[in-house]
């Protein structure tokens, strides 16, 4: 059974295990969430529930909002997302970050950093030509192709916008769960900005 939660990025630090080694974690305040609609097999043809994260102000939200959300019994959201393959929940039921153990594994969503325009050197990882003075290939996208084809081939490297994108990282370990406050503690970095959007949910590939 597939779980998961929706939360903040706040930041970056450090925790040490008993044995002194240092763990970079990425911190998470993950919830409470709102269960706000269920989806069953028989009406929707799959099972998921729909939760909600973080109060928006009602003068903020529009009519269908606001009643999809009175139906929960709770106000609208500024953050909703669709947990697929879970059912144990129910409408108006609030999920925590205690639905997570220290030392499971979870797979987490954000939106990268917007870079804006970028080459292909940092946007593709590329390799810059000779900067001695007679080369006249220094930062440029290199070759377009062969001359045959005629046109630029679908999918060649090439300069343009870079980051805000939906990008996952598998396989992050928690390494510890406040339940008091409702914090995620994840080893390693996630995608987005502090005080950004993401989703945490138990990791496909464990």
């Amino acid at each position: 059974m597939s779980k998961g939660i929706l939360g903040k990025k706040l930041g970056m630090t450090q925790v040490f295990t008993a044995e002194g080694l240092v763990i970079p974690v990425t911190v998470i305040e993950a919830g409470p969430c709102t269960v706000l609609q269920k989806k069953d097999v028989e009406n929707d043809g799959y099972e998921a529930i729909q939760i909600g994260f973080a109060d928006k102000k009602e003068k903020n939200a529009n009519k269908p909002e606001l009643g999809h959300a009175k139906k929960a019994g709770t106000t609208p959201k500024r953050y909703v997302k669709e947990i697929r393959g879970t059912s144990e929940f129910e409408v108006g039921q609030e999920i925590k970050a205690d639905i997570f153990s220290e030392g499971e594994f979870v797979d987490v969503t954000g939106t990268s950093k917007g870079k804006g325009f970028q080459g292909v050197i940092k946007r593709h990882n590329q390799s810059r030509g000779p900067m001695a003075h007679g080369s006249r290939y220094h930062r440029g996208p290199g070759s377009m192709g062969s001359i045959q084809a005629n046109r630029v081939p679908k999918g060649k490297n090439l300069p343009g916008h870079m980051g805000s994108e939906t990008v996952t990282i598998q396989k992050l370990e928690v390494v510890k769960v406040d339940t008091e406050r409702n914090v995620l503690l994840i080893k390693g970095s996630i995608p987005g900005p502090k005080n950004s959007y993401v989703t945490v949910k138990t990791s496909v590939k464990k």
